[in-house]
């Protein structure tokens, strides 16, 4: 159920949290607990309770164990800071957030051992499953697993890797429309016009999205390990996925013959998601180590190992911050909007607007944002007729080549750029290595095209005769403000009319009646009234009731059980009603 969620100012930072960098700060909301109703606990204790019962026999043996471990209560909806207490001993926090956050920021959390919980949960209407990021899913479903190291060093490493890839600009409207479509479809104020529109504008860029990015690779990775992933062997696996572990309907589906099982290799990253419809194939680890396996295997392919031309046209591509990173270390971060190629290489690199300048992931003292706002510009290769490149130079070599402070130079590089002007200064890296050459009165041009004149101030050129790397965001985390677009679609705080909080009183006092192991027939007989005359569908506090009274009171229990078999006659109620009673009666 949607909640609008207000943001952390007073969230209890700890010692892993302590570390995350700003940006991410602005993800983070206070979990709106108090905002929780009797119903929304009874949904959580209903699906805990089943998935307990089911998962003891087809989920991986550390989930089970996990769930304690994690701080998890099966009766009511778990609290941010009683889970941080317990995931800090295992070296892991969780964070509430408002729905579904972009890739690379959710990422970047679990690459700092954090876990995105999204607040809300899911309605008594989608019980069953639900394509909206909830508590149940994110506390119950991934929290529990992670105190297994081998699974644990996988999600931190994914996360580490995974923040890295590449989006495409479509990535991000694709990212904006399943949030969309995700808060109306468990918004029970929303207009089903406005649903059906906004499904189809998802349909349409499902449609069209063309090349899978980096980041929509990684993300299918994500979605067949992470979320719906099986382990053990091909022909009896095991559930450790969280969507599987946190889904009643999902959890009994998928190991049955109809759903495909396939081995776990790279490939998975080329196979797409619906996050609306039940997965028709699954993929399967051996083990935990595997993950990692392909995951390394995976990140060998990306920009940000191979680097080369294709990294900066992934970065043009994106029109999102990234990071080129040179083969003297020295790192450019910015939107990359232009890149010059001769014979298939990158002689020249351009970013527009805000750029900052760093050297192993530290930003250079005086090359920030704000000394570089209007972008930066580069070449990149050797000297045209020698054998060194400019890095590879020695200070004797420097010297004969005229690049020293205060000499007037020309420099012309193999693929055709030149840089006419005055040497200021260099920057070197702890080696010794000039990474960097600042120029006055400084003249950048390729042919009859000027990539820099004299009258725009310093001009700062970068060394290296390669692209080694090529990433998202920037290389310090600090460089730049405000690195993630933060949705602007949010979820709705819900209201409540006078039958609902009639409503949820009821569920109170049954929930209250349990916790004080204390039956006052009188009411529960009031409560039956008033659901069969008023509420004739709430199948839900009817079991409650039911496993309240069980084998405690014959009469009243047989009065409960037949208005729980005249709701077994609705379809829509039927597996639900029956799952619960099994239940019960199976004490």
């Amino acid at each position: 159920m949607p909640m609008k969620a207000e943001k952390a100012e007073n969230f209890q930072w700890n010692a892993v949290t302590k570390k995350l960098p700003k940006h991410l700060h602005e993800f983070i909301v206070k979990q709106p607990y108090k905002e929780y109703t009797t119903q929304n606990h009874a949904v959580w204790r209903y699906v805990m309770r089943l998935n307990m019962s089911y998962l003891s026999k087809t989920a991986h043996p550390y989930y089970l164990n996990g769930i304690e471990r994690a701080g998890i209560s099966i009766d009511r909806i778990p609290e941010m800071e009683g889970m941080n207490r317990i995931l800090k001993e295992i070296g892991w926090a969780a964070v509430s957030v408002d729905g579904f956050i972009p890739p690379n920021a959710f990422m970047e959390f679990q690459a700092y051992h954090v876990l995105v919980i999204a607040s809300d949960i899911r309605s008594i209407e989608h019980i069953s499953y639900t394509p909206a990021p909830d508590i149940i899913h994110e506390a119950a479903g991934h929290a529990p697993i992670i105190g297994n190291p081998e699974y644990s060093e996988y999600l931190r490493r994914f996360g580490e890797i995974g923040s890295k890839a590449i989006s495409s600009a479509k990535d991000h409207e694709m990212y904006e429309a399943i949030r969309k479509v995700s808060i109306l479809k468990e918004d029970p104020q929303a207009d089903q016009k406005n649903i059906a529109e906004a499904e189809a504008t998802l349909q349409q860029l499902q449609d069209h999205m063309g090349g899978l990015s980096e980041m929509a690779q990684i993300r299918n990775l994500h979605w067949w390990t992470v979320e719906y992933g099986l382990i053990g062997p091909l022909e009896n696996p095991k559930m450790y996925g969280a969507g599987l572990l946190s889904s009643i309907e999902e959890s009994k589906l998928c190991l049955e013959q109809a759903v495909e099982k396939k081995p776990f290799t790279i490939e998975a990253a080329q196979v797409n998601f619906d996050i609306t419809k039940t997965q028709p194939q699954l993929f399967v680890t051996p083990n935990f180590a595997h993950l990692s396996y392909v995951l390394e295997k995976f990140a060998d392919k990306m920009a940000l190992r191979t680097g080369g031309l294709s990294g900066v046209e992934k970065l043009i591509e994106s029109k999102n911050i990234g990071t080129v990173e040179l083969s003297t270390g020295i790192q450019i971060s910015g939107v990359f909007s232009n890149v010059i190629v001769l014979d298939n290489k990158a002689i020249y690199i351009q970013t527009t607007g805000k750029t900052a300048l760093a050297t192993r992931e530290k930003e250079l003292n005086g090359h920030g944002v704000l000394n570089h706002p209007n972008g930066f510009g580069s070449p990149i290769g050797k000297l045209e007729n020698t054998n060194l490149s400019i890095e590879d130079m020695s200070p004797k070599d420097l010297e004969v080549y005229g690049i020293y402070e205060g000499k007037l130079v020309e420099l012309q590089f193999e693929g055709g750029i030149k840089v006419c002007g005055e040497i200021i200064t260099g920057k070197r890296d702890i080696k010794g290595k000039i990474i960097l050459i600042s120029f006055n009165n400084c003249t950048v041009s390729y042919g009859d095209l000027r990539l820099f004149k004299p009258e725009w101030g310093v001009y700062d050129m970068a060394i290296g005769k390669k692209i080694s790397s090529a990433f998202a965001g920037p290389a310090s985390k600090n460089s730049f403000e405000n690195l993630y677009q933060v949705s602007k679609t949010k979820s709705r705080k819900p209201t409540y009319n006078t039958s609902q909080l009639k409503l949820y009183e009821m569920y109170g006092e049954i929930s209250e009646m349990r916790e004080n192991n204390k039956i006052i027939k009188s009411v529960l007989l009031n409560i039956l009234t008033e659901l069969k005359e008023n509420y004739p569908k709430d199948w839900l506090l009817s079991l409650e009731m039911y496993e309240l009274i069980y084998e405690k009171d014959h009469e009243l229990e047989q009065e409960i059980h037949d208005h729980l078999s005249q709701l077994k006659s609705i379809s829509a109620y039927c597996k639900l009603v029956s799952d619960g009673m099994e239940l019960i009666e199976k004490k």
